[in-house]
């Protein structure tokens, strides 16, 4: 049998997280490809290192920084040379980060299957990035692995056949229990004196769309300060960026902010929240399996199963973010727990990883006879 012949192309912390029950599924066939979009201790490292992954085998250089159409096609560039001097059987890429985009189109130019993980998500808002990079992989994937009949529905629609569509559930759902079966006790190193607030306010942004003005990220900022709550805001890199840039420091005066979380405090700060604000795509499914009630401050959102299940509520600019979040605190503490989660049964990646080997066992197959 031959190794490491099915390519997991990432290049952010959430595609580790969301790809590494995965990348244990295949075992030695793996080889994952980082693009070194996300390559550091902060955004990758210690997500490498926790869910016992180990380091990639090839990260690309000349990405990591750089604007969204260099990161593209700098990465696109080598992981075409990667292919052709040793084609992998598969390609397998998740979500819609500008990773997902590169992997797919060097794969399809190459002539190698794609399979894209977290399919048919769509916000209808293309003045998202990741919408863009959706519709560019919708469109070169030979397997569409959705997580929900939603995603799969859209996907029809676009005129995908039924045949290349595989509802799978969502990878999430086992990262995030193998999270929470070694989660530690709230980390007291985010609070003043170590003292956890009996009540507080979790918050994390760092889309473009709340932080490339000042405009929209003084909006986020003072609304997290009118919150009836001590809030905690896990400042992105980008987000601590763009608030020195616009110089809005004084807006942190009312909150507490620390640098990003690894998955497990991450989880084990959001599940003693009362509530949690954010912009992240992977907390509005997060939030299903800890049973906590989500404010998701966009204009939009590709993941309307968490709403309608109740576990979110999407916050347009045109609302309130400190009204909607003090109106659910006045409620008390929410313990959503017993609701059903929207995003499958936590056996995702066994799913997934039976079709990738599936594919590059039949190719395999047909090389060796000459097919």
């Amino acid at each position: 049998m031959q190794t490491r012949d099915i390519a997991i192309v990432l290049g952010t912390r959430p595609e580790i997280i969301k790809l590494a029950p995965l990348i244990r599924e295949l075992g030695s066939r793996a080889l994952v490809i980082h693009t070194g979009q996300h390559y550091d201790r902060e955004l990758s490292g210690q997500f490498l290192e926790q869910f016992g992954i180990g380091e990639p085998d090839v990260v690309l250089d000349g990405v990591g920084g750089a604007h969204r159409g260099t990161q593209i096609a700098t990465a696109m560039g080598a992981l075409s040379a990667l292919f052709a001097a040793e084609a992998p059987k598969v390609v397998i890429v998740q979500g819609d980060t500008n990773a997902v985009s590169a992997g797919a189109q060097a794969a399809n130019y190459a002539g190698i299957p794609v399979i894209h993980v977290e399919a048919g998500l769509r916000s209808r808002d293309r003045a998202m990035p990741e919408e863009l990079n959706r519709l560019v992989v919708g469109a070169l994937a030979d397997i569409h692995c959705a997580a929900t009949e939603h995603n799969a529905e859209n996907l029809r629609r676009e005129g995908i056949p039924d045949e290349r569509i595989a509802v799978t559930g969502n990878t999430i759902v086992e990262a995030t229990r193998q999270s929470l079966s070694h989660r530690r006790s709230t980390p007291t190193r985010f609070f003043p004196h170590g003292r956890v607030p009996e009540r507080f306010v979790l918050a994390t942004i760092h889309r473009p769309e709340n932080t490339d003005t000042r405009e929209s990220l003084a909006r986020v900022l003072t609304g997290l300060g009118d919150i009836d709550a001590p809030v905690l805001l896990l400042a992105h890199p980008r987000t601590r960026a763009a608030i020195t840039r616009f110089g809005l420091d004084g807006l942190l005066d009312r909150l507490l902010v620390a640098e990003s979380a690894d998955h497990q405090e991450f989880l084990a700060l959001a599940t003693r929240a009362d509530l949690l604000v954010s912009d992240s795509g992977g907390l509005q499914e997060e939030c299903t399996v800890i049973g906590r009630p989500l404010l998701v401050v966009r204009r939009s959102t590709e993941r309307p199963e968490s709403i309608d299940a109740g576990f979110a509520e999407l916050i347009t600019p045109d609302r309130d973010i400190a009204a909607a979040a003090n109106r659910l605190l006045a409620d008390g503490p929410r313990d959503l727990s017993d609701r059903p989660c929207p995003y499958g049964d936590g056996r995702a990646s066994a799913r997934i990883a039976r079709i990738a080997l599936g594919i590059a066992d039949r190719a395999g197959a047909a090389g060796a006879t000459g097919a």
